[in-house]
């Protein structure tokens, strides 16, 4: 008989609309969803250049009143900045237009002032679309929970007028999900964690999706709208899992541990993709099946793609687990020294 599982919370969005062309729709999603008198609106400046008029004609056919904040980086002064005006607005909901950042900063805004919260996202870059988490750029950067969006609303004909480098970051997101999972039945194994079979096959299914396609967008394009689904999906499986366990593993602590080292370079979902190249190998999976599909979906794979020096790679081997020391990883199997960080990365061609 299994051992007592202590209890864990699913929050899952309640509506979610994927659409071509359909911007001019998000007034009406707003009233089927929570009917709103007033809405505060999160977006970067170029966002808010390119959909003001479509996003203010929709919010005023449906009487709902609007208030713009722009989000400019994710420090936590420009945040309580942000925090702060949101509050003044006395709005019924907090919508983050745009690529993470700003999604980001709308689901600790609103989860800090216990408003719900909608997700439009305009580039399909990573899975945070729909989930709870946030990243956090900290002393230690890492994830935290906040709220899941209550709704996330997409426009694909946005999604692909962004970017392709976007969309392939997107790919290399889900395709981390092979190395999370696989992280999360050993930590499973090794500390009794709890581990939740339906969530982990729900992301390895959303990996699976680009891995079983890469050949064929490498010569058809990318597929923005079941890039989207997947992606949508991944952040649907973290809900359910209660944690990030089933979409982060040992590659993520290596993206946060680049963002630490190498601030500013290189994309989420590239540095993970990158990741999970390096962390297959000490897995004993395929990793050179992962080199595969990245490259076909335009993604990169060394650390001179994304502007890292060799040793920023080394280095982020060696500090990636202590990030987050409570989660169990392949990389709490290994005793990371710099000569075993710059054979795993040579052997795998990422330096």
């Amino acid at each position: 008989m299994q051992a007592h599982v202590r209890s864990h919370t699913m929050e899952l969005p309640r509506l979610i609309v994927i659409g071509e062309n359909n911007i001019n729709e998000f007034g009406e999603f707003l009233f089927s969803l929570s009917k709103p008198k007033k809405i505060s609106l999160i977006s970067g400046v170029n966002v808010k250049k390119i959909l003001r008029n479509k996003i203010e004609k929709a919010l005023e056919l449906k009487k709902i009143k609007f208030i713009w904040h722009t989000s400019k980086d994710n420090q936590i002064h420009t945040l309580n900045q942000i925090q702060k005006d949101v509050k003044k607005d006395c709005s019924d909901i907090v919508a983050g237009i745009g690529g993470g950042r700003s999604v980001d900063t709308a689901k600790i805004v609103s989860f800090n002032l216990d408003l719900p919260f909608v997700s439009v996202p305009t580039a399909a870059s990573h899975d945070g679309m729909a989930s709870p988490f946030v990243s956090v750029k900290s002393e230690k950067p890492h994830s935290i929970v906040a709220s899941a969006p209550l709704g996330v609303f997409v426009d694909i004909d946005i999604i692909k007028k962004a970017p392709q480098k976007l969309l392939a970051s997107g790919c290399g997101d889900l395709i981390a999900n092979i190395i999370a999972v696989k992280d999360w039945q050993l930590g499973h194994e090794k500390t009794g964690e709890y581990y939740g079979m339906y969530s982990a096959d729900l992301a390895l299914m959303s990996a699976k999706i680009v891995m079983d396609n890469s050949s064929k967008y490498s010569k058809k394009g990318l597929d923005a709208r079941v890039i989207v689904e997947a992606l949508i999906s991944a952040g649907v499986a973290s809900c359910i899992a209660g944690s990030s366990r089933p979409c982060s593993g040992a590659e993520h602590l290596f993206s946060h541990a680049l963002d630490k080292i190498a601030p500013g370079k290189g994309l989420h979902g590239e540095k993970c993709g990158i990741g999970s190249i390096l962390m297959a190998k000490l897995q004993g999976q395929d990793w050179k099946k992962i080199v595969k599909a990245l490259k076909e979906v335009g993604a990169p794979v060394t650390a001179k793609q994304i502007g890292v020096k060799d040793h920023e790679v080394i280095d982020a081997l060696m500090i990636a687990q202590e990030l987050r020391p409570e989660r169990y990883t392949i990389l709490k199997e290994i005793e990371m020294t710099e000569q075993k960080a710059r054979n795993l990365a040579k052997s795998t061609k990422v330096i």
